[in-house]
């Protein structure tokens, strides 16, 4: 990225991420959404352009791209429905987890369907008594001969139950992050189930089940790398989903804005327009403002960590912090300017809010993300 500007090529990455949201997502998320309807067949031709594996190596079919470019297709994504670009982000993240740690086998075996989405991965990290304290998870795998076999359950996966690999962390070893594993589950693992698909406040057009292992083998031949790396994974992949969640809510609140700008141009009260009413266009200018902010913030940290920077983890929590928080607040300030209409559902903002409020909690709660800023700045 030249200093302040994209290049050409990027922008041609976003605008093509732009035209397929606005064609072939923004028209149905609202019936997705009241439908509780998962579009695994749009995603799938979202595949098609490159999208299901985007910094997964071209050898294995994936596009090759970097973090900026996976933020800016993300953020495009989400102007159509932040909910469906997550969990193409979700998938990613779990793709490049297997593209980074996985063995050429593994890599061959898995990769190819990954990327072009006939197979689809959800990542389990979460368990019903471990959230933001990760390195104390339960789901024990013991090794029996050539098999691991498992027992516990992990809580709000994304793809729970339509995914067809669950790239799961487990307890192999000692108490602790030492003593964590990763496994690739397959779908149909024997002793593997799921919950009910649960009732959310957002994010319906994705399923949300618990995960559950009930003496479920797997074979060991589907590890990541050595025994007790687990938690190093997890927290590998953490770094670029906490960019990709972030880029979401800033392709969310623009669409936000973008509507109550249309809104207030048309929209009269006390004989004028809305949008000239001085009050009400300082509200709009500071919702710019913050989110280009936020913009800057997220493109920044996902440049440093495509050059690995020593910093690229905390500055990753910094913009994770800020943009989720931010997009957020733009977006509650939309349905606000919007009145009364902004509260139905016909006019799309009152779905953006209920799907952004979960962004400051998931991929690390926004509180989390100021622990390992501050972690970076005091050392402790």
């Amino acid at each position: 990225m030249t200093l302040f500007t994209l290049p050409e090529d990027q922008i041609a990455i976003r605008d093509m991420a732009r035209s397929f949201a606005a064609e072939r997502i923004a028209p149905h998320a609202l019936d997705w959404d009241e439908r509780k309807h998962f579009p695994l067949d749009v995603l799938r031709e979202a595949a098609q352009l490159g999208m299901g594996g985007i910094y997964i190596s071209e050898d294995h079919g994936g596009s090759g791209l970097t973090r900026l470019d996976a933020a800016l297709i993300f953020e495009a994504l989400s102007l159509g429905c932040p909910t469906v670009a997550a969990f193409l982000s979700i998938h990613n993240m779990a793709a490049w987890m297997i593209d980074k740690f996985g063995s050429t086998a593994q890599r061959e075996r898995f990769l190819p369907p990954l990327c072009r989405m006939d197979d689809v991965a959800a990542y389990c990290l979460t368990e019903p008594g471990s959230g933001s304290d990760a390195a104390a998870l339960r789901t024990a795998a013991r090794r029996e001969g050539d098999h691991y076999v498992l027992n516990g359950a992990k809580q709000f996966i994304s793809g729970a139950g339509a995914a067809d690999l669950y790239v799961t962390m487990v307890r192999t070893g000692e108490a602790g992050p030492k003593g964590i594993s990763t496994l690739v589950v397959p779908s149909d693992a024997p002793g593997l189930s799921f919950g009910p698909n649960e009732r959310k406040m957002g994010w319906n057009a994705q399923p949300t089940r618990a995960v559950i292992f009930e003496e479920c083998r797997v074979p060991v031949e589907n590890r990541l790398g050595e025994e007790g790396i687990g938690f190093r994974i997890a927290m590998a992949g953490l770094d670029g989903g906490r960019l990709n969640i972030g880029a979401c809510s800033l392709g969310g609140a623009q669409a936000a804005l973008d509507k109550s700008l249309a809104y207030m141009a048309e929209r009269k009260a006390f004989g004028k327009r809305l949008d000239e009413f001085q009050a009400l266009q300082f509200r709009l200018a500071d919702m710019a403002t913050e989110l280009e902010a936020a913009r800057a913030l997220l493109y920044g940290a996902a440049a440093a960590l495509d050059r690995k920077d020593p910093d690229a983890t905390q500055r990753s929590a910094m913009a994770k912090r800020f943009a989720t928080d931010t997009g957020f607040r733009v977006a509650n300030e939309a349905l606000q300017l919007h009145g009364g209409y902004g509260y139905l559902s016909e006019y799309g903002i009152e779905k953006i809010v209920r799907d952004l409020r979960v962004h400051q909690i998931l991929e690390g709660t926004n509180e989390i993300m100021r622990v390992i800023v501050a972690r970076g700045l005091v050392g402790n």
